[in-house]
């Protein structure tokens, strides 16, 4: 990671406007990661998230789904990056045969660089868009993405922010009173979190808790957990709970379970 990031602009820009890089400023590292995440802690995590998707209930609105998908693409997670890319894609092929989500990639990375796709209905245009993204050395910008899901919201109703990422480099205070506000455009955040990051942690279970979304930890050997659980939001986004039944899995089970 760099030893600091350009100053941050308070909007996003198009996925396919150039980076721009600013003067660095110094700022404290995140804290320590801890080790790996245990089988049986990643199974605890899973029934705390499908737990928190039961207080959203079925989607009831007409229309298409939308579903904000927001990555940290800064140089902590390059070690796991590939795997980390096709659990993502793997999600939107879960709702290829459902239809009615469009999805909007917003990554972060670098000196202040932030970007935002325009809305995909296609999953594999969003598949092939995620796949060009890399890593660059930088600090996270969750407020950014917080900001921007606040802002879509306005426009019009988003079903759900997901958000994937390792570790939490700003105010916590600053990014719950963001939260607070996505809470009160009645959009649910999904956190999910790579490794064991305690400040992370901390940062991503309230926001999850004030928007009624839900938190989750995974790594390498969670993955297919992941998968499943990343597939049936996408689905439950797109379809509510006619779409869900549909679906096989067992990620779609639980949250089934959940949700009566």
């Amino acid at each position: 990671m760099s030893d600091g990031k350009g100053k941050a602009k308070t909007g996003t820009r198009p996925a396919d406007a150039p980076s721009a890089a600013a003067a660095a400023s110094a700022k404290l590292p995140s804290e320590p990661r801890q080790g790996p995440v245990t089988s049986a802690a990643a199974q605890a995590e899973v029934a705390e998230f499908v737990r928190r998707m039961k207080q959203l209930g079925p989607r009831t609105a007409t229309g298409r789904g939308r579903l904000v998908f927001a990555m940290d693409a800064t140089m902590s997670r390059q070690p796991t990056w590939d795997m980390a890319l096709a659990l993502q894609a793997d999600m939107f092929q879960a709702v290829k045969a459902v239809g009615g989500l469009d999805v909007q990639l917003i990554y972060f990375r670098g000196a202040g660089e932030c970007r935002a796709s325009k809305w995909v209905s296609d999953p594999d245009a969003l598949a092939a868009l995620m796949t060009r993204v890399n890593c660059a050395g930088g600090y996270t910008q969750i407020r950014k993405v917080l900001s921007h899901a606040r802002a879509e919201a306005g426009k019009r109703p988003v079903n759900a922010l997901v958000y994937v990422g390792d570790c939490m480099e700003e105010d916590i205070d600053d990014l719950c009173g963001r939260a607070g506000e996505l809470a009160l455009l009645g959009v649910p955040v999904f956190l999910f979190q790579e490794g064991g990051d305690a400040r992370a942690e901390k940062a991503f279970r309230e926001i999850a808790r004030l928007t009624k979304g839900a938190y989750c930890r995974f790594d390498a050997g969670s993955a297919a957990q992941l998968r499943e659980l990343l597939s049936a939001v996408a689905v439950y986004a797109a379809g509510g709970r006619k779409a869900l039944e549909a679906l096989t899995g067992r990620g779609a089970r639980h949250l089934l379970q959940q949700l009566k």
